[in-house]
């Protein structure tokens, strides 16, 4: 039976100058004024309003799903008035705008259509409301899912949080979780590791290296194994559900490269391997010295190539031809797992934006290193300072220092003769009772010497 034409033209009731005209596989750069995501394949958009479809924006973008949804909807989750589409322009005043314009499923106010009773100020997304009535093909449970169409507070089986929303439950096994759970990838891959990451349902599935608690090795905090976490058996990687599945921390690119039905995790090797790169490449130097000419670093995902160029001083130490991106051998060394003489807590690599500002020079900068236990956090560049240091004409070496000299209550940098922080670590020339500031020993950038 042949499918019906769409049609070319339509009229809708976002933009009433001029009808939307049909494109059968857009591929242009535009955002859905429905469902506020990229446009791919069969849209409606204003031809009039728009200079050309490659040469300029189109204006009054739509999935043609989401410019044909329905004006009206009868819910189960709100039977007892029907539910008018708007198109998320209504405002409101400042205090009431966020509480009037969530959504009773996703718990999130957002511009996207929504299906609205003003009598009861009900809203429901129109992503939201055209939720399967069943979940046959989540992938963080083996059986169909429900969702039970009424809100309520509970605990989610798979994150262990107490949630309000509507749970989505299983018939078979009473097994409960909420939407955004109900929506997690079996398998994904995030920045700064470079083997995917499988869904755990508890630490009973796998075994866990350390038994008694693991931090997540992208925000440095605390997981709870009893539930769920990302986990990668190769290096004993383990991340909240919430942080891996983040998008600013999601590796998008390379989960496309994953074979369907991969999984990494079928012979699991126990191994711990805390090693910040692994050897592609080498070549023997004169003297016989094995010499790494090609990583594969955990921070990058192509392959980086060792180069005898120098690094310019007005380019950041991040090579990599394909991007531009350089590493320089000091930061290529660090693992993501660190122990530093300067703090008594193993310290993780976290890629999550922190409140905490490198305690060692002040700078905020992502990644960074930081503290299981306390709110200390270290940065690449004060990671990578050298124990000790030598200094033009100076005839004594300086010592890295982690704590103020002595209890003045006045510091200050005998080479600048500025005012030093006495929290900052600094170099000092015990001989001489010298202290300095370590840009004033190393420079701005030491690693770049």
């Amino acid at each position: 039976m042949e499918q019906p034409q769409p049609q070319q033209h339509l009229l809708h009731f976002s933009h009433s100058n001029h009808p939307l005209a049909f494109k059968q596989d857009a591929r242009g750069e535009a955002t859905c004024c429905g469902c506020q995501e990229s446009v791919y394949g069969p849209t409606y958009y204003c031809k009039e309003c728009s200079l050309g479809w490659f040469w300029w924006r189109p204006q009054y973008v739509h999935h043609k799903s989401c410019a044909e949804l329905s004006l009206g909807l009868h819910h189960p989750l709100h039977p007892i008035h029907p539910l008018i589409l708007f198109d998320g322009k209504t405002h409101y005043p400042e205090e009431e705008h966020k509480q009037k314009t969530k959504c009773q499923v996703c718990n999130e106010s957002r511009g996207q259509y929504t299906y609205r009773c003003y009598r009861c100020d009900f809203n429901l997304h129109a992503t939201c409301a055209s939720l399967p009535p069943t979940i046959q093909s989540s992938q963080v449970h083996h059986h169909p899912l429900t969702p039970f169409w009424k809100w309520m507070s509970f605990t989610c089986d798979l994150c262990g949080k107490r949630v309000e929303g509507i749970p989505n439950q299983c018939a078979l096994c009473s097994y409960c979780i909420h939407n955004t759970c109900a929506s997690l990838p079996r398998t994904l891959q995030v920045l700064y590791h470079w083997h995917p990451l499988h869904l755990i349902h508890s630490s009973l599935e796998v075994e866990l290296h350390q038994s008694d608690s693991r931090f997540c090795q992208l925000c440095a905090q605390k997981v709870n194994t009893n539930f769920g976490f990302y986990y990668c058996s190769r290096c004993d990687f383990v991340a909240h559900l919430g942080c891996a599945a983040d998008y600013r921390n999601r590796d998008n690119k390379n989960l496309l490269e994953l074979k369907e039905g991969e999984n990494e995790d079928s012979e699991l090797d126990q191994s711990v391997n805390s090693l910040a790169y692994e050897v592609k490449n080498i070549k023997l130097g004169e003297d016989g010295t094995k010499i790494a000419t090609e990583i594969q670093h955990f921070s990058h995902e192509h392959e980086l190539k060792l180069s005898d160029d120098e690094v310019l001083n007005n380019e950041k130490c991040n090579g990599c031809k394909p991007c531009a991106f350089s590493l320089n051998i000091p930061c290529s060394l660090i693992s993501d797992i660190l122990i530093h003489h300067g703090h008594e807590h193993q310290l993780l690599l976290s890629s999550i934006k922190s409140k905490h500002n490198c305690s060692c020079c002040d700078s905020k900068i992502s990644p960074i290193f930081r503290c299981t236990t306390c709110d200390f956090a270290l940065d690449f560049k004060c990671a990578t300072l050298p124990q000790t240091a030598r200094y033009k004409q100076h005839e004594h070496s300086f010592t890295l220092c982690y704590t103020a000299e002595d209890d003045s209550g006045e510091y200050y940098c005998h080479i600048c003769e500025e005012e030093r922080n006495p929290k900052h670590w600094f170099y000092y020339c015990e001989n001489c009772d010298y202290p300095a500031h370590t840009k004033c020993i190393l420079g701005e950038d030491p690693n770049l010497m």
